[in-house]
């Protein structure tokens, strides 16, 4: 019996940073569809790949910034979202709670951290 991989769709516009959270998603048994560095990549990333979960920088390239991003496509595709950011502070943070994420990862990040927060986004 083959079991699926689970596609994940990385937003993140720091490439050593991509390149480093893709090696680690690789090591744990997922697939990367594709790693794109601006809101509006991800919405036609999202659109024509159809990932089981997006992890999602906040502050990229492009007009749109992660949350806005992440509101479009989950609205229109229902696709899973998890902030992997650097930004706490509470503004941004009360943006980001306020499209209900399935998760929220600060960076740098943790391994097991980011594991688990996947595991528990795909479980709901």
């Amino acid at each position: 019996m083959l079991i699926r991989k689970i596609n994940i769709l990385i937003v993140e516009d720091e490439i050593l940073t991509a390149t480093c959270i893709k090696t680690v998603l690789l090591q744990m048994g997922y697939e990367v569809t594709s790693i794109v560095d601006s809101g509006e990549e991800a919405i036609q990333k999202a659109e024509q790949e159809h990932p089981d979960i997006i992890l999602m920088d906040i502050k990229i390239k492009g007009n749109l910034d992660g949350i806005e991003a992440a509101k479009t496509i989950y609205a229109k595709h229902k696709i899973p979202f998890i902030y992997l950011t650097s930004f706490s502070n509470s503004p941004t943070r009360k943006r980001a709670d306020a499209t209900n994420p399935f998760g929220y990862v600060l960076k740098p990040f943790n391994e097991k951290q980011l594991q688990k927060t996947i595991e528990k986004a795909l479980a709901i």
